[in-house]
């Protein structure tokens, strides 16, 4: 009897799942479940917020100092209009302890700070004691995220993944034509709609009339390994990345047999040349669905947009920039990879509250006459950068492991040594010299 009560159990939870979930994802309909999850969690996070400013606890200001935003060169000019006096070297103590305490790039490599508390432990370990009343509501946040959310979003994580490899390794074995090409789409867009739901997704799609053609390669900001399935999720695209083993090795295996992904062993992936190759004549082929590639190659804390590696953008063909925000107030996207693996990233999406995200398509770009690539991929990321209200840094966000490269360090004493030039400042100082 028991035996038959769980399966029982078992049976009418599968039935729940394909009948509000897979069904819809299939027809690409919504049932209204999660607008109205969405409307109870911003009514409760909003009475958490009054609670707290109530129990006279104020929210931080984002960053530890607060800086002064007037460019260094217009500083520097402002410092040598009159002779040189020694508080002027105050300018550049305050620039070495700024960048000490607090520099640009290395916290774009943390989650970002929240401006109000979101009912999760992991972003304020104390404000669930202000009150009863948020101490109760705090619980049953943990009861349901842990004791619902958790199991019903594994569930649909197991069932999207699986029907995702059962469904390209049979589309696989059709011939090549608009037949597979159509049946690969639709596993594609189905399994992408599930998974997304497995995260409780929530994603506005803006400018939808410039989605990513065919023969084009779509570039976008990188947050998340999530973003290739927040995208994929309104449209199929050709992967590009170096090829795995376990669990990702087998959906690669089985993805590539249906679409024509770009998929690179790791000695390959060393050779840029040989990638340039691959990459152009996929481009060549105006039937092939469009490349996806995030050019930051590093995940980037939903902050800012840092440089794009150029190797994109002399592949040559039409450049789709899509830019992507997500809203930290219900779950933090980031994945800090030098701080937790997969599966403890994994763990800590399907424990938030949910996954919203902004996704803009922008306009189509083209390589201009006289323009390199790096000149290209800077103008693409500066659009992706305005659209997503995104900062926009020139740094590598391979810094993320790795020291400053000399070159960079000498980048900028060039720089500041055209100031210094530019502004007199030199001059008056080889005068001052030789007068004495």
């Amino acid at each position: 009897a028991p035996g038959a009560e769980r399966s029982g159990l078992g049976a009418a939870w599968l039935a729940l799942v394909i009948g509000l979930v897979m069904l819809p994802s299939a027809l690409g309909i919504s049932l209204g479940i999660s607008e109205a999850y969405m409307w109870v969690l911003v009514k409760t996070l909003e009475w958490a917020t009054i609670r707290i400013q109530k129990g006279g606890y104020p929210f931080l200001s984002q960053g530890i100092i607060e800086r002064d935003e007037t460019p260094m060169e217009k500083e520097i000019s402002l410092l040598h209009r009159a002779d040189f006096e020694f508080s002027h070297i105050f300018y550049f103590c305050r620039k070495g302890f700024e960048a000490i305490v607090e520099d640009e790039v290395t916290q774009r490599f943390s989650s970002e700070e929240l401006l109000s508390w979101n009912l999760l432990t992991r972003t304020n370990v104390n404000f669930h004691y202000i009150s009863l009343r948020l101490t109760v509501v705090w619980v049953i946040g943990v009861i349901v995220r842990y004791c619902f959310l958790l199991p019903l979003r594994f569930t649909l994580a197991a069932i999207g993944i699986t029907s995702m490899i059962v469904g390209t390794t049979a589309v696989g074995q059709l011939p090549n034509g608009s037949v597979k090409n159509y049946l690969s789409e639709v596993v594609h867009l189905t399994c992408s709609r599930i998974l997304v739901r497995a995260l409780s997704g929530t994603i506005r799609y803006h400018n939808k009339e410039n989605r990513p053609q065919k023969g084009g390669i779509c570039v976008a900001n990188h947050t998340s390994p999530i973003d290739a399935i927040i995208l994929t999720n309104d449209g199929c695209y050709a992967m590009v990345g170096q090829v795995h083993g376990g669990l990702m090795g087998i959906i690669q295996r089985a993805t590539v047999k249906a679409c024509p992904h770009v998929w690179f062993e790791r000695s390959e992936i060393k050779d840029r040349h040989l990638v340039t190759k691959r990459l152009r004549e996929h481009v060549a082929d105006k039937s092939k669905l469009p490349i996806l590639i995030f050019p930051e190659g590093t995940c980037i804390n939903n902050t800012s947009v840092m440089m794009f590696k150029k190797g994109s953008f002399e592949i040559g063909g039409t450049i789709y920039p899509v830019a992507i925000k997500y809203d930290p107030q219900f779950g933090d996207a980031f994945w800090n990879s030098s701080k937790y693996n997969i599966v403890s990233y994994l763990l800590r999406i399907m424990t938030s509250w949910a996954i919203v995200c902004n996704v803009w398509y922008l306009p189509p770009m083209v390589r201009k006459e006289g323009e390199d690539a790096v000149q290209f991929a800077n103008r693409v990321r500066s659009a992706i950068a305005h659209q997503g209200g995104l900062t926009e840094l020139p740094w590598d966000g391979g810094l993320k492991r790795a020291k400053v490269k000399d070159t960079f360090k000498e980048e900028q004493q060039k720089n500041y040594s055209k100031m210094l030039v530019r502004n007199g400042s030199v001059g008056s100082l080889s005068a001052e010299t030789e007068s004495d």
